[in-house]
């Protein structure tokens, strides 16, 4: 299977990441013209799934190195597999919740608050689980795209107009507190399935990226059958959607969705590569940058902040270069 053996490109998988966290929510907006989110999702999650085979039978099937794919799934243990079951259940939940809440709070408000949330809180948990990095250097750099947050918070504030916005807005940002709480989670039970010290020849009953993966996508998959049901028959916005809906959809809505999977999967899947060398916290963190790169979109794309008055445009310039800078720490941190 292929290996990454070098930390800088490590870090060039961890900014792939970033930049596909950060730009499938394009897909869903695209999407939204036509298209509720709920039904949105079905297909975001086959893209995923169908992802995960591809490079199973690919990068995680060549090389020389370490178990191939289907050799991998065949020796690994139910308390592993488990585990990314576990991982995929606890990502599904959040990521419904934040789908939510970029199709109420916006793709700009929603990405920063959720998943800068979930960086914050999935950095302290993987370090504790997996030490890796100069922790000074790098809870500096998760301490300034905290502030980065914070401002994002209020310049969304600043932007809100009428009473029923107000309303629509602040329930987004609930939603996506919500789903950051719950997707800072989900890393550490896929980390916990990987040997991450030795991906060329892992302790016997452990997982490769590849297989771990995998499993993970199957664990978004099976939990998607109650998660998104329910949200169908109670959304948190309009009325509730049909099974019949989703099949009236015509083939390019749903490749739409597809496509926002698979740019979500191949992120992840070089995040978890890359745990190997950068080690979980930092591959996680980088990948969690990810709201910066939402934001640029939903500012500079969707016009999310569009005749917004100078004190906005200076919070935003200041929460970009927070994001950036923390960014840059981090990246410091794991060549301590």
């Amino acid at each position: 299977m292929f290996i990454v053996e070098s930390y800088p490109l490590a870090i060039l998988f961890c900014v792939i990441t970033m930049l596909c966290w950060g730009s499938w929510g394009n897909t869903q907006k695209l999407a939204a013209k036509t298209w509720r989110y709920e039904l949105f999702y079905w297909d975001y999650v086959i893209g995923i799934v169908i992802l995960s085979v591809i490079l199973g039978f690919t990068l995680g099937s060549f090389g020389e190195e370490g178990r191939s794919f289907i050799e991998d799934l065949k020796q690994v243990s139910g308390s592993m597999v488990l585990s990314a079951i576990i991982g995929g259940i606890v990502f599904n939940a959040a990521n419904i919740l934040l789908s939510a809440s970029i199709s109420l709070a916006g793709m700009s408000v929603a990405f920063p608050l959720g998943v800068g949330l979930a960086l914050v809180l999935g950095v302290f948990i993987n370090y504790l689980n997996t030490p890796k990095g100069d922790p000074v250097i790098l809870f500096l750099g998760v301490a300034l795209i905290v502030i980065a947050i914070i401002f994002n918070g209020i310049a969304s504030g600043k932007m809100t107009k009428s009473s029923e916005e107000m309303k629509t807005r602040k329930k987004g940002i609930i939603i996506a507190v919500c789903a950051g709480i719950l997707m800072s989670f989900f890393y550490r039970f896929v980390a916990r399935a990987m040997d991450l010290d030795n991906f060329e020849n892992p302790t016997p009953g452990m997982m490769t990226p590849y297989s771990a993966f995998f499993v993970f996508s199957l664990g978004i998959l099976a939990s998607n059958f109650l998660f998104n049901t329910l949200v169908m028959k109670k959304p948190f916005v309009g009325g509730p959607v049909t099974y019949s809906e989703y099949f009236k959809g015509n083939a390019k809505t749903h490749m739409v969705g597809i496509l926002g999977g698979l740019i979500w999967g191949l992120g992840t899947a070089f995040s978890y590569i890359a745990a190997g060398k950068a080690g979980a916290p930092i591959s996680y963190a980088l990948g969690q940058g990810a709201p910066m790169i939402a934001a640029l979109w939903g500012v500079f794309v969707w016009n999310e902040f569009k005749g917004a008055n100078k004190t906005v445009n200076i919070l935003l310039t200041c929460m970009f270069i927070l994001f950036i800078s923390g960014l840059g720490l981090i990246v410091v941190s794991g060549g301590n």
